[in-house]
């Protein structure tokens, strides 16, 4: 879906240029501020355009030669997730769901309804009324309205920024499942990096009305350069294999490129790809191995580079696992330690040290 704009809105200036994939989750990522509810609303044709040029799926919904909407915004086979549900509050959820599905691109089935209430757990729901459900039930019948509509592109800004944390852990198990099931391209915009390390297969990371970046969501959030501060959520996103359950001690055991995890077993089977979280916060360095330790991850490695962090105090350590060449880019882990301990144990580039990765999360 290649997409051009450049559009000023008072002093903001929307410019960017991109292409994403045409399946799978695209995250939106960047501060407050930065374009990204600007950008879905463009691509909507909900905001008008002065210059832009829009694909999707071979058709031109837009043209630059012209500078007007090729496609009128009703035309436009798409459905839309907003901060907050905006259910029509007279009808009961399946009344909201029967109005999307009225106004479906192409007629929808029985067994494909079926599907999306089933997907969404709406089943209990559809005879309730908007003011009688909770936050998260809410927005899981406007996603639900959402694909019903048959759309060849979902947007979804910034879906649970209204839900408290309980409510935002409920609903994103949905949204993998959505993920998982249709085969649509999904731009998410959101600005918690938890829910674009756990949904995003693709990135674009804004700043300003511009692209900063592009690219794989594991690549670009396990970069110690990113161009938008993480703070304490700096780390790597792992891509790896299930390979054992140790049942007695209710742990899995996962392999990837780098050596093997232990972690808290949630259910994973062998051979099951996961998506594994490693914060720089909790990764501790040692020279040798210490067998006398709680930690029960340690893996050996070799520095790459260290660079210096937010935090005058403290710098970052990019590792590769020993046995792998670094031209190979693959398996790193980063921790943030200080400059003092940096200086105590003589880290530099080439030097091997034992990684102790304290906490190590499943977020797919």
């Amino acid at each position: 879906m290649p997409f051009t704009r450049g559009r000023r809105q008072a002093d903001f200036l929307l410019d960017v240029d991109f292409s994403i994939p045409g399946s799978g989750v695209t995250g939106i990522f960047g501060p407050s501020g930065s374009g990204k509810t600007t950008l879905l609303r463009c691509i909507a044709g909900l905001q008008p355009c002065t210059q832009s040029h829009l694909r999707v799926n071979g058709e031109t919904w837009q043209s630059a030669d012209t500078g007007a909407i090729t496609l009128p915004v009703h035309k436009r086979p798409i459905g839309y997730v907003f901060q907050q549900p905006s259910l029509f509050p007279h009808l009961t959820a399946e009344g909201n769901l029967a109005f999307a599905r009225k106004r479906a691109t192409q007629p929808v089935r029985a067994e494909d309804y079926d599907e999306i209430i089933q997907l969404m757990d709406l089943s209990g729901l559809l005879d309730a009324r908007p003011e009688s459900l909770s936050g998260g039930e809410q927005q899981r019948v406007a996603i639900a309205r959402a694909l019903l509509v048959k759309p060849q592109l979902l947007l979804m800004d910034e879906p649970l920024a209204a839900l408290d944390l309980a409510r935002k852990r409920d609903i994103l198990p949905y949204l993998e499942r959505l993920h998982q099931s249709f085969d649509i391209p999904i731009l998410y915009v959101s600005h918690s990096v938890e829910e674009i390390a756990r949904l995003a297969d693709y990135l674009l990371l804004m700043e300003d009305g511009r692209i900063q970046q592009a690219g794989a969501a594991p690549a670009l959030l396990s970069r110690t350069d990113f161009p938008v501060q993480l703070g304490d959520d700096l780390g790597v996103l792992l891509e790896a294999d299930v390979i054992e359950r140790d049942t007695q001690w209710n742990l899995l055991r996962a392999r990837f490129d780098g050596g093997d995890l232990w972690l808290r077993d949630s259910g994973e089977a062998p051979g099951e790809r996961i998506r594994i979280r490693v914060l720089a916060r909790d990764v501790s360095l040692t020279r040798t191995e210490d067998t006398d330790s709680s930690i029960l991850n340690r893996l050996p490695m070799r520095v790459v580079d260290i660079t210096a962090d937010k935090d005058p105090a403290m710098v970052l350590v990019r590792m590769t696992p020993r046995a792998t060449p670094i031209s190979d880019n693959q398996g790193f882990i980063t921790a943030r330690v200080t400059r003092r301990s940096q200086d105590a144990l003589g880290l530099a580039a080439g030097e091997e040290v034992w990684a102790q990765i304290k906490s190590v999360a499943i977020v797919r």
